[in-house]
């Protein structure tokens, strides 16, 4: 599977803003979809994940009730809708696909997000 990140962009503290992950390449509906992230000079970290076809959500303390991981499995997309955006939460982001039942983690490009204090 092939995945591109985009949505990103430069937001002021409290803004909002979604990131859209498209797939390509395979059935998107059997991959369990996540975000990350990494901020400069930090080691990535997770955000969300989601399983298959609208399944169980999951996501870091810093980002429940702000942030809310989706996915339209008819348009091969994944989302990221990210509210009352912090300094903290500059980084680039990136989605990442594990097929079910296997292990191999495939990765997209990242997209920058910054928001200013």
């Amino acid at each position: 599977v092939q995945l591109q990140a985009f949505g990103g962009g430069l937001v002021q503290t409290g803004g909002s803003l979604r990131l859209s992950c498209a797939a390509s390449g395979d059935t998107f509906s059997v991959y369990n979809m996540a975000w990350y992230r990494q901020a400069p000079g930090k080691e990535r970290e997770f955000v969300a994940a989601i399983g298959t076809n609208f399944g169980t959500t999951y996501s870091t303390d810093v980002v429940k009730g702000r942030f809310t991981i989706s996915r339209d499995n008819a348009k091969n997309t994944l989302y990221l809708q990210m509210n009352s955006l912090k300094p903290e939460d500059t980084a680039v982001y990136f989605c990442a696909a594990v097929k079910e039942g296997e292990q191999r983690q495939y990765w997209g490009q990242g997209t920058q997000v910054t928001v200013s204090s």
